[in-house]
């Protein structure tokens, strides 16, 4: 092996950057060249494709985003994508290949790594629910994200004695909820993966009023439904006034927290000494503090759901 790539795919996620990063001094502290493919799996196709060197990555770990873009591609779910483009890195001399992304870029990968290019994928979503791992890049600095903005949120309730709920990320995951909604006390969590019972909550609502309290925070992932039918769904039930924030892209967006510049340099690092060695087919992450290699079938095909240990335990110090 001579020449690594390096691609991000799918949604941005805070401490790619660092990845990046990791993957480039790595791969140059090991005697390899290494490229970066803009823009994703499209960018494979498209002939973006630029060398990188230790100058390339300075100074990018605390930025946000990614600085080789991402995107989504279709040319590579054309079924006969993965094979032209396993034929294309090879003509551009590319010996293994490192992608970061979520699940939708870990069936990419897989696909690269079955047509030929060795391939090793990290996990790099704010959704927290690519499987096996404890953590996927970015899922730390959005919870703070979030928990940051029901502080401010919190401040402006109180004052108006209203019902706040909070739109999240997490179309099939409710990690980011049930995570920064326990951080942040909220009286309620609405997650996909548990049915939502609005008569519960409004219940609850309303004898915290009756006990004196006169602000409520209710965070609700937009897999559950999102803020809208919640805020209708509450305010029809207690009669109190529910105003609604939909945080969106605001949760991928700003510099990484500490956690993820670590988790992005660990796992970037991590990748190319696994190409090094021989693998392809894999995804690299951590798993209960120790670093692990999961095949990338297992990887892509099934779903981490969040710690339902962590809801129940909300739902208890919410009363």
């Amino acid at each position: 092996m001579k020449r690594i790539g390096v691609l991000t795919s799918g949604g941005d996620a805070p401490g790619m950057n660092a990845a990046i990063r990791a993957v480039v001094r790595q791969s140059i502290f090991l005697g390899f060249q290494v490229v970066g493919i803009r823009r994703g799996f499209q960018g494979i196709f498209d002939g973006q494709i630029e060398s990188l060197d230790i100058s390339s990555v300075a100074d990018i770990i605390k930025l946000g985003g990614t600085i080789l873009n991402t995107g989504r591609s279709r040319a590579m779910m054309d079924p006969a994508g993965p094979e032209l483009g396993a034929r294309l890195l090879a003509e551009a001399g590319i010996d293994g290949l490192v992608v970061a992304g979520g699940d939708g870029s870990l069936r990419g990968a897989e696909k690269l790594s079955t047509a030929g290019i060795p391939t090793v994928a990290i996990p790099a979503t704010i959704d927290n629910d690519v499987y096996g791992v404890d953590a996927s890049i970015g899922f730390d600095t959005a919870v703070n994200i979030v928990v940051e903005a029901m502080d401010r949120l919190r401040d402006t309730a109180s004052a108006h004695e209203r019902i706040f709920v909070i739109e999240v990320m997490g179309r099939a995951s409710g990690a980011i909820a049930v995570a920064a909604g326990l951080a942040g006390g909220a009286e309620a969590i609405l997650i996909p993966e548990v049915p939502v019972d609005y008569d519960l909550i409004a219940d609850r609502l309303i004898k915290s009023r009756a006990r004196g309290k006169r602000h409520s925070l209710v965070v609700a992932a937009e897999g559950a439904g999102g803020a809208r039918p919640a805020v209708a769904a509450i305010a029809s039930r207690t009669g109190f006034e529910v105003r609604m924030t939909i945080l969106g892209h605001l949760q991928r967006g700003g510099p990484p927290t500490a956690a993820d510049r670590i988790l992005g340099g660990q796992l970037g690092c991590q990748a190319v000494q696994g190409l090094a060695g021989g693998a392809t087919g894999i995804l690299v992450g951590i798993y209960h503090g120790t670093p692990r290699e999961i095949p990338l079938g297992e990887a892509a095909n099934r779903k981490q759901n969040p710690d339902l240990a962590l809801a129940d335990l909300a739902e208890v110090l919410a009363i």
